[in-house]
């Protein structure tokens, strides 16, 4: 059950990335996934961390192995590839995801208050392909104490729990705007 969880999040993740929908990660796809971030940026510094936070990651996998002769990450090696080397410890995503996660947070913070209204949330969502239709209830999820905003803790809490929690009930399996299939 616990390894079924972690495949499953891993799996919707490979899904998000796969910008050409071929079934296949690339270098392309991560640049690409990059872009899309970058666009809801409203300025260069946090446009730019965005996309070099993709490009690490990308290279993470390299070093992990899981691209193949011609540069493709297949779902098993990319689920591989996250076990063992990006969520193996909260370090490596500390130095991986949270630089996006923090960029995002100076981006979409449009009345710098330090945390995320529904409305900027669900915005950013919606820009990165998420239908708002279920990123409404996932900021719900993630509002931890109930406030009407996320906080920059509750969005960290929420990416630690999506890529190293076993629980399938922690609310961070909602990050990307829906609940994680039960398995």
């Amino acid at each position: 059950m616990v390894q079924n969880s972690i495949e499953q999040k891993f799996t919707y993740l490979f899904t998000w990335f796969d910008r050409t929908g071929d079934g296949q990660l690339t270098r392309d796809d991560f640049q690409g996934i990059g872009e899309v971030f970058a666009a809801v940026a409203p300025d260069e510094p946090n446009k730019n961390a965005l996309r070099e936070a993709f490009m690490l990651w990308w290279d993470v996998l390299g070093e992990a192995g899981a691209p193949d002769s011609r540069g493709r990450i297949g779902p098993q090696e990319f689920i591989t590839a996250m076990r063992t080397h990006v969520a193996a410890d909260a370090k490596t995503i500390e130095r991986l995801v949270m630089p996006i996660i923090d960029a995002l947070m100076r981006a979409l913070d449009t009345d710098k208050s330090g945390m995320l209204t529904a409305d900027e949330y669900v915005r950013m969502y919606d820009a990165l392909g998420i239908d708002p239709a279920t990123s409404a209830p996932a900021f719900q999820r993630l509002d931890r104490n109930g406030s009407g905003t996320i906080t920059h803790d509750e969005f960290r809490t929420a990416i630690e729990e999506f890529y190293l929690s076993t629980d399938t009930e922690a609310p961070g399996n909602w990050l990307l705007g829906s609940p994680l299939p039960r398995g």
